[in-house]
């Protein structure tokens, strides 16, 4: 059965721009290779931790939205905790009220984008 999922992890201080970017696109490219469509690919930058893990306070955090068959996200999970570049992560299957709120907040922010001025 396909459902809505949102998984959000945390990779390691340390990497260059371009080495998140590169990680960022081999998840992207995992789950479009395990039938997910994306549906937000958001990336919240560097913030610090709520707690050190593996002796770092701040991490680079993304946050993916997707659909997917259930089965599939075992295989997701085990390359991430294989994966040396990502501290942590969680995945987490959307019921119909965190749909509904992710949704809206898609829409708002596509509300507030600035409009490029006609006159210029």
């Amino acid at each position: 059965m396909i459902n809505r999922y949102e998984t959000v992890f945390i990779l390691t201080p340390v990497l260059s721009d371009d080495q998140v970017k590169e990680t960022v696109k081999k998840y992207e490219a995992t789950l479009k290779g395990l039938g997910a469509k994306i549906t937000l690919n958001d990336n919240w930058g560097l913030r610090k931790l709520a707690y050190p893990i593996q002796k770092k306070t701040t991490g680079f955090y993304h946050l993916f939205e997707y659909e997917l068959e259930g089965a599939e996200i075992a295989k997701l999970e085990l390359d991430m905790k294989r994966d040396e570049k990502i501290m942590r992560f969680l995945s987490v299957r959307m019921d119909k009220h965190s749909i509904a709120f992710a949704e809206s907040r898609i829409n708002r922010g596509k509300k507030a984008a600035p409009k490029a001025d006609a006159k210029a």
